[in-house]
């Protein structure tokens, strides 16, 4: 595979999240080609992309085709790499499939994130089927794994609130500082495009208010508590807005940490990281949409060793897609940030 050469294929191209992936590929400079792939019950199969999506026009006027064994079995082996952005169970099986075709895989579903096949059944309504792959997945977190990246060929990419989480959680966790015997606390917001393209009334505008849910049983508490090795509990709620998603955390930290040790590993963690921006207030959401740019700040209160740290990014993008795309230069050996940040677009706010 050539770095300038890559043929690729996303597969739910039709989706929030796989949209965006498209027009980011799309763009991309090591981009050969894309195949855009929905399911065989679609009814945006045979219609162009720009068609469903007129904004794109001119920009990807590609058909969509029907995602089948036998498309796969003909086409796979044409592929560099894959891009999953499917329901769950339905990953699962398509790498199943692809892999057959030595093909890199990318998931944006839960599909692979976690380690332990169990939770799927608690936690995501399904038995894995492969579980045994499970433990070769490499967790997609591109400021985290940069280097379990180049040598891959199934990378799960996070999920949009672990990803907020974590960023501001793991400069701490990963240097020791958070006091092991407390609870770590996350309580996030996310706009309604969090719940994929599918028309429902309890994502509808005219239905949604703020509103907590799922609460201690959201699918991505074990993902966060997993990438942390602590408990993690996570408090998810439903904002009337679009896109965009905000994670505040609250944890305890160990005796003798003092504000500048804080600020440090924070420093440490990112400061060659373009995509991660320090604020000198709370961040907001406003000034992360349509972009793939994280903006977090903390305040750390010595007297109660209490340390709040909140992370703004956009759901569709450092959330899904252009964090994928930022996995995908890892692979191949470019910058994480390579092709993203010269198509950004700050005043965005669809």
């Amino acid at each position: 595979m050539q770095i300038k050469d890559v043929k690729t294929a996303v597969v739910g191209a039709s989706g929030y999240a796989g949209a965006e992936l498209v027009e980011l590929l799309t763009r991309h400079q090591s981009i050969n080609s894309i195949e855009l792939l929905v399911s065989e019950s679609s009814q945006v199969l045979g219609q162009c992309f720009s068609d469903v999506f007129p904004r794109w026009k001119g920009v990807c006027d590609t058909a969509f085709q029907a995602v089948n064994s036998d498309w796969i079995n003909q086409h796979a082996a044409e592929l560099d790499v894959v891009f999953l952005a499917t329901p769950h169970a339905a990953s699962v099986k398509l790498v199943k499939e692809f892999t057959e075709h030595e093909v890199i895989i990318f998931d944006l579903s839960g599909g692979f994130r976690l380690k332990q096949p169990e939770l799927y059944d608690e936690y995501y309504g399904f038995t894995h089927q492969l579980p045994e792959v499970l433990q070769q997945a490499v967790y997609g977190s591109p400021e985290w794994e940069a280097e379990s990246l180049k040598d891959t060929n199934l990378i799960a990419v996070p999920g949009c609130y672990p990803t907020a989480s974590l960023l501001g959680l793991k400069p701490i966790t990963s240097n020791h500082l958070h006091d092991e015997s407390s609870l770590i606390t996350v309580n996030g917001i996310s706009g309604v495009s969090g719940a994929g393209r599918q028309a429902n009334l309890a994502t509808s505008f005219n239905e949604v208010s703020l509103t907590p849910y799922n609460i201690l049983k959201h699918r991505h508490q074990p993902e966060m508590s997993q990438a942390v090795q602590a408990d993690v509990i996570f408090n998810p709620h439903l904002a009337p807005f679009k896109r965009g998603l905000l994670a505040t955390t609250t944890l305890k930290i160990k005796e003798g940490v003092a504000a500048a040790d804080i600020d440090a590993v924070y420093k440490n963690a990112y400061q060659s990281q373009p995509l991660i921006r320090f604020q000198k207030d709370w961040p907001k959401i406003d000034n992360v949409t349509g972009t793939p740019f994280a903006d977090i700040h903390w305040q750390f209160d010595e007297k109660q060793r209490v340390l709040v740290v909140s992370c703004a990014i956009d759901n569709l993008m450092k959330g899904a897609a252009s964090q994928a795309v930022q996995c995908l230069n890892l692979r191949l050996g470019l910058s994480s940030e390579f092709g993203l940040l010269s198509n950004v677009e700050v005043n965005h706010n669809d």
